[in-house]
């Protein structure tokens, strides 16, 4: 299953984060960073998980964002290929602190791709096409994933969202949680069931399902209405994170 787990990687925030990429152009605080950071250690541990602590890199305003230079599959880990010059540099980095963990490390040499475009559903990937996704690096990835043993789909991510799990997120094995402007392309919506969210609680849809838990931005009341009948939630501010494009997903690293 897509969402079992045993393991988390999990980078310690950096007071550069106020300096992040923000389409918002926002300057979130350190210190409240830093408090949302380990409640969502608390609430990835209480899902079950082992947690491996990397140091936080004040060269890199957004490495606390591990999930977007590496990802895992199986006992393997790639490492992926940032798109921002900001960003890029952080792939030299984790390669080393995180190869002992896994029996394999593979590597994308060219074109770009981030871990927020890629949704992994069991043994099947689909790779969104962003901003910080291209073609030639969603088509490198797939050869990688396809070589070990994986099916892969490349889709194309509305243009105003920034990845493709910004606003969708795998909750069940055949179930997505989605905006409404995800819950509009052809490849979910004929593979999927879809769960939609209301409009104005798009936030809610990057949540994360870990084992028998839902780890959910807090503050979303309808989407926690629809989700509990179903799900053991576990509630999670990130309103000071969101400041930099960011949320549930995108702070661990799960294996």
């Amino acid at each position: 299953m897509s969402y079992s787990f045993k393991n988390a990687i999990i980078r310690l925030p950096n007071k550069s984060i106020q300096n992040g990429l923000s389409s918002q152009n926002l300057h979130p605080k350190y210190e409240v960073i830093a408090k949302e950071h380990s409640n969502y250690i608390k609430a990835i541990k209480a899902a079950g998980l082992q947690i491996k602590l990397l140091e936080s890199l004040e060269e890199y305003p957004d490495s606390i964002f591990v999930e977007d230079p590496a990802l895992t599959y199986k006992s393997n880990v790639i490492i992926l290929n940032p798109f921002d010059p900001s960003r890029n540099g952080e792939k030299n980095i984790i390669k080393n602190e995180i190869k002992h963990f896994f029996d394999n490390i593979l590597f994308i040499e060219d074109g770009f791709v981030e871990g927020g475009d890629i949704l992994n559903i069991n043994n099947h990937f689909i790779i969104g096409l962003s901003n910080r996704t291209n073609k030639l690096g969603a088509d490198n990835l797939s050869k990688i994933l396809q070589s070990l043993g994986a099916t892969v789909e490349i889709c194309e991510t509305p243009d105003d969202i920034l990845h493709f799990k910004s606003e969708c997120s795998i909750i069940d094995d055949d179930t997505i949680l989605v905006s409404n402007k995800m819950a509009q392309l052809d490849y979910l919506k004929s593979h999927y069931h879809l769960i939609e969210l209301p409009i104005g609680e798009e936030g809610a849809s990057n949540a994360l399902r870990i084992n028998d838990k839902l780890l959910l931005p807090d503050g979303f009341v309808r989407a926690e209405e629809m989700l509990s009948k179903k799900y053991n939630i576990i509630k999670v501010k990130v309103n000071e994170i969101a400041k930099v494009d960011a949320g549930l997903s995108c702070m661990s690293l799960r294996w």
